[in-house]
């Protein structure tokens, strides 16, 4: 093999790799914008966490806020509301599953569903599972806790469902105290 012939093919190699890598560069920069198209707004993002000022919550009562387009309670219950969540058999509960994003895989039992040790504070998506109602609060319905007067559905102390159509417990978001006297969700 002669020199002349081993520069031809260093020339031909490099012409061949310098033009892929051009077509890699172009194919990338052509299916980077449709790739993130997909990812989330700003707006959605924004949205994805919120903080909740609880400070002003009285035990006994209950605040509603907005999270991801859909209600949210936030309950300070009293000692009633817990002791009676608290004896209730699970073996009774029409859903005995679960569906808590900060405990997953656990019966429904109080302790589980609460956000503090105490059981004090119960966060929980405020839709009906049945037809995505929002249920009335503040002791409604036969088990005291909430109802939704669409179909008849009855949660207890605890948001779960004791009696009526729909299918599973109030669900309980991602949620933390960050301070004393506030939540974050999400």
């Amino acid at each position: 093999m002669s020199h002349a012939e081993d520069n031809e093919g260093t020339r031909r190699d490099f012409l061949y790799y310098a033009t892929a890598g051009a077509g890699a560069v172009t194919a990338g920069a052509a299916i980077w914008p449709l790739v993130n198209q997909m990812n989330p707004s700003a707006d959605v993002q924004a949205l994805s966490s919120i903080i909740v000022d609880v400070s002003g919550v009285e035990v006994g009562t209950q605040i509603s806020v907005m999270f991801l387009g859909k209600p949210v309670f936030i309950r300070r219950r009293t000692q009633e509301e817990i002791d009676e969540a608290r004896a209730v058999d699970l073996a009774e509960l029409p859903d005995q599953l679960d569906r808590n994003a900060n405990k997953p895989g656990l019966d429904a039992s109080d302790e589980n569903r609460t956000l503090d040790d105490a059981g004090e504070w119960l966060v929980m998506m405020g839709v009906c599972t049945h037809l995505g109602c929002v249920p009335l609060g503040d002791g409604a319905g036969e088990f005291n806790g909430w109802f939704c007067p669409c179909h008849g559905s009855h949660y207890d102390t605890a948001g779960r469902i004791r009696k009526g159509p729909a299918p599973e417990n109030l669900p309980v978001p991602t949620a933390e105290f960050i301070d004393a006297t506030t939540i974050q969700l999400g």
